[in-house]
């Protein structure tokens, strides 16, 4: 399995990641998306990929929590990825989901209540491929981890 970088392990890197997305909610609910509405880091450069907000419960404090997330539009669904960067173990956000799948996925200005679930085996199949041409990185992040990085459908 190849290694995961080392830098990506610091103390430093969680907590910067924390106030980068809480900036990025707060800047793509002011504009709609227009700005932090898209990912250009990594081999989403330069094209960017898309992102959206993804609210879900505290499973332990039952308080709401927002982040951008990642995501491949397919039909009325959307497609999310537990990846965490390659971590070995999963996002908070992926558990709290698996404890209340009750979710709020704001795409630009749209903003509706879905029901999130993991993808069977034949789906994560099939969305596997299409979200690594769209972001080449989550190959890399599989690599990087013993476990299988779920692939997550919100529903309407």
């Amino acid at each position: 399995m190849p290694e995961r970088p080392r830098g990506l392990d610091s103390p430093i890197v969680p907590k910067v990641m924390k106030v980068a997305s809480r900036l990025n909610v707060t800047a793509y609910r002011t504009t709609g998306g227009r700005i932090g509405g898209k990912w250009r880091v990594g081999s989403a450069f330069p094209r960017g990929v898309p992102i959206c907000l993804v609210t879900t419960k505290g499973r332990r404090t039952g308080l709401a929590r927002t982040l951008p997330l990642l995501f491949l539009p397919d039909g009325d669904r959307v497609v999310l990825v537990a990846s965490q960067g390659g971590l070995p173990r999963h996002p908070l956000w992926f558990l709290n989901l698996q404890a209340d799948p009750e979710v709020t996925v704001q795409v630009r200005r749209d903003v509706r209540r879905m029901r999130a679930r993991v993808a069977t085996a034949d789906e994560r199949a099939k969305l596997w491929p299409r979200l690594v041409a769209m972001y080449a990185d989550f190959d890399a992040y599989q690599s990087w981890t013993d476990r299988e990085i779920p692939v997550i459908i919100c529903e309407p």
